[in-house]
């Protein structure tokens, strides 16, 4: 089973601290541990954002919550369109944003 961090994104976001933190928290993959960074520094608690960004192999970033936010959103863009490729090199597309993305490159 894997964290859906669009959702996760999405949730924090839109102010919904505490679904979004029940979403990441049993997680322990590389993103899930960087949205729960980001969702600690939300709530000023620098410490704990400091090592959830450890657990992700990260420092915590001096930039603001917001630009965090897009980097983050454009970290699981970026690993999701990873796993897409590789799916799609054994024949498994099953995601429109693959046959979208494909299209705008060409």
């Amino acid at each position: 089973m894997t964290c859906d961090h669009g959702k996760a994104l999405a949730l924090a976001k839109a102010g919904q601290w505490d679904a979004a933190h029940d979403l990441v928290q049993p997680y322990g993959d590389r993103n899930s541990c960087l949205i729960h960074a980001y969702l600690h520094r939300v709530e000023g608690d620098n410490s704990n954002a400091r090592y959830w960004y450890r657990k992700a192999g990260e420092t915590m970033p001096d930039n603001t919550l917001e630009e965090e936010l897009r980097r983050l959103w454009g970290a699981i863009e970026r690993a999701e369109l990873e796993a897409a490729e590789q799916e799609a090199e054994v024949g498994e597309v099953t995601d429109w944003r693959i046959l979208r993305f494909e299209h705008d490159r060409n």
